[in-house]
């Protein structure tokens, strides 16, 4: 949605404040643990679904109301809105000091859970915690990367973003029922519930225990983070132009045509591929199980193996998104993600080879998804004045409709997954949104600085 899209893209990269010192790397693997948090609260918990849903006694409906208010949901919309606003306001460094304390709470809330309540409780606190640090990673990234490395640093965040899926899945593999650690989780099960714990509260300990990797890790992001300096391009937009309040970005964001436009052409292809992704997200292994007809541990392995391919692809992507076009990948992937959807509706996934099918072809699309684009557009196309906060508009919206999208999917699903076909036919419709808005909508940014898009699209005013 670039004003100017078709302009000829500069081949000598203007001098900018993004990527002083050449440190970005470091930087962006300190911040990218945000990432690794997001995708691992969101797999921790739907790891172990069917370990609470059996030790609470919950139904399909509780299961989608812990999705509604989870990070995968309306817990990081709410987040991302507050904390988008909150790092233009007071910086990205002010996000990355205190972030991660409200995020360990939520964990250990689920960790310590009994009933059903706690469960929610501390879902709906560790998304509220992964929306606020959402914005002000992505954007710090963006901020502190050399003009020919953006691209590379934002898919090594989203690699952290399918590195933490893939470790919790393994963790929550050799912890969970008839996993190699399975008696020791049962010893420390024992050790503090007593010795006669029933088999189902044993069995979701083995969840608990996912969650405390969560929290060791979110603890060492968080004393990485905390010592970080502040974006030189943000404390640069403080200094020159002062007098720019939380109230007055927020009008700002909603009466530019420009900054209106793009909210709406990045919502609409990030919104319609998280629509998919989100129960993907956090209802796979569950699918795998009840549509798949595959055991736990055998969901959590295909989940686990399909995290590993975004991971891979995703490496291979951050070695050519800079040098190659944007619209080509962008392309690519989504024709790749309808192709697994069809493949439901053709093979369908009651047997090995259509499961595996599936699972192969999403890892493949994850590698090079709109996500991918929507971090690096979202934090190019806005002035540093509400750049996090814009994206932090656009992850509420995006979050808080897949937070709807998430109940409306367990009525079409069904409790034993009869309506996965139908649900099927809409995740393609949804993708193919994408596909063709994003197609006609790319924007040319490649291997220029934030400056220069800046005021190309905006003006000298910002």
């Amino acid at each position: 949605m670039n004003k100017n899209s078709n302009s000829q893209n500069h081949s000598t990269p203007l001098p900018t404040r993004e990527g002083q010192g050449g440190g970005s790397l470091k930087s962006t693997i300190a911040v990218s643990l945000t990432n690794y948090l997001d995708a691992g609260a969101i797999v921790a918990g739907a790891s172990g679904l069917t370990l609470w849903k059996e030790y609470l006694g919950l139904t399909e409906m509780h299961l989608g109301w812990l999705n509604f208010i989870s990070a995968n949901c309306l817990g990081a919309a709410i987040g991302a809105i507050i904390g988008g606003f909150l790092a233009d306001k007071y910086g990205r460094k002010f996000i990355f000091t205190y972030n991660l304390l409200v995020y360990m709470t939520g964990v250990l809330l689920i960790m310590l859970s009994v009933n059903y309540p706690m469960l929610l409780c501390g879902f709906l606190i560790t998304g509220i915690s992964v929306g606020v640090g959402v914005p002000a990673s992505w954007t710090y990234i963006s901020e502190s990367s050399e003009v020919n490395n953006r691209g590379r640093n934002i898919c090594i965040s989203q690699m952290s973003w399918g590195l933490g899926p893939m470790c919790i899945l393994l963790f929550g593999m050799l912890f969970a029922p008839g996993g190699y650690l399975f008696e020791w989780v049962e010893s420390v099960a024992h050790l503090f519930g007593g010795a006669d714990m029933s088999t189902k509260a044993v069995n979701a300990f083995s969840s608990r225990i996912v969650f405390l990797t969560l929290f060791i890790v979110a603890f060492i992001a968080w004393n990485l983070q905390r010592q970080l300096h502040e974006s030189a391009e943000f404390t640069a937009q403080k200094t020159q132009k002062e007098g720019s309040g939380l109230i007055e970005n927020i009008q700002v964001l909603f009466t530019n045509k420009i900054a209106v436009r793009t909210v709406i052409f990045l919502a609409s292809i990030y919104l319609t591929w998280n629509l998919v992704a989100s129960v993907m997200g956090f209802f796979q292994p569950h699918i795998y199980e009840t549509a798949g007809g595959v055991s736990n541990e055998q969901a959590n392995w295909m989940n686990c193996i399909q995290w590993a391919i975004i991971v891979g692809v995703t490496f291979i992507v951050s070695k050519l998104i800079d040098k190659t076009s944007h619209k080509a990948i962008y392309t690519f992937g989504l024709i790749v993600a309808i192709s697994a959807w069809l493949v439901i509706v053709t093979v369908g996934v009651n047997g090995a080879i259509g499961l595996w099918l599936f699972a192969i072809l999403w890892g493949i699309q994850g590698g090079s998804s709109p996500q991918i684009f929507y971090a690096l557009w979202g934090s190019e196309l806005f002035p540093a004045k509400f750049r996090a906060g814009a994206q932090g508009l656009m992850f509420f919206i995006v979050r808080g409709l897949s937070a709807v999208w998430g109940l409306v999917f367990t009525y079409i699903y069904g409790e034993n997954g009869e309506g996965f076909t139908i649900a099927a036919y809409c995740m393609i419709a949804l993708l193919a949104i994408s596909l063709l808005v994003g197609f006609i909508g790319c924007p040319n940014t490649r291997c220029r600085s934030l400056d220069s898009i800046t005021k190309e699209r905006y003006g000298d005013n910002y």
